[in-house]
């Protein structure tokens, strides 16, 4: 999805451009990490394996090829990558059409951006089919384009998706600001170039430079991302 992307280049008092704003789902504006292993846990139940809460750390926010094939690998179920895909977006899918809330600070934080027209994009592991159910919550109006993680040949941890959303931006990737809640996002978003700020859900992420790690969207706003870029 795409629209119009606004001019570049809004500036602070410094004189610093931040450029484009890249934010991940998953875990980062929607809660939805744990239906993410809810629907892991049920779908490996029905092939007779219990997944090791442990397991849920290597997993999380990773791309669906590597989180299901650890799995697979783990577990030593019958099923093949493809096949377990398919369980698992629908039993994805079946959990957000009952609930899907969005994380503290979401909204706000996606209305700031769109009212001062900063170019936005949504960079996501998660799948297209997955990315548009979800836009119907967020709201498409929020991103000028998403990127799915099975539109990229290398999905996060690689730095392929946010080089993709800068460059259709029209961005330089160390003026953009990522919003990422694991540390597999993260390493895919200082990969590219990006300042990071890190909102850490289900693990701890420490911080580093060219990193800024705070407790929840409600500590992030458009003055704090300007700020950013003087780091």
């Amino acid at each position: 999805m795409t629209s119009t992307v606004p001019a570049l280049g809004t500036r602070t008092a410094e004189g610093s451009a931040l450029q484009a704003v890249l934010l991940d789902m998953d875990g980062t504006l929607v809660d939805t990490e744990g239906f993410w292993w809810d629907a892991e846990v049920a779908v490996f139940a029905e092939l007779g394996h219990a997944l090791d809460d442990a397991w849920r750390q290597i997993v999380v926010g990773g791309p669906m090829t590597r989180s299901a094939g650890f799995l697979i690998e783990a577990t030593g179920a019958d099923i093949t990558l493809p096949e377990l895909t398919v369980l698992l977006n629908d039993g994805f899918e079946r959990r957000i059409s009952r609930s899907l809330p969005l994380m503290p600070g979401a909204a706000r934080l996606l209305a700031e951006l769109a009212a001062q027209n900063v170019p936005t994009a949504l960079v996501s592991a998660s799948h297209r089919r997955i990315i548009d159910r979800i836009l119907d919550s967020l709201g498409a109006h929020n991103f000028h384009l998403t990127v799915a993680g099975d539109e990229v040949s290398r999905t996060k941890p690689h730095p392929d998706p946010y080089l993709l959303a800068a460059s259709r931006l029209g961005a330089e990737p160390g003026r953009c600001a990522v919003i990422e809640d694991t540390a597999t996002g993260v390493a895919a978003a200082e990969a590219a170039g990006c300042q990071v700020v890190a909102v850490p859900s289900v693990a701890p992420i420490a911080p580093a430079p060219r990193r800024t790690v705070v407790p929840s969207l409600e500590h992030v706003n458009l003055p704090f991302l300007h700020g950013l870029m003087t780091l």
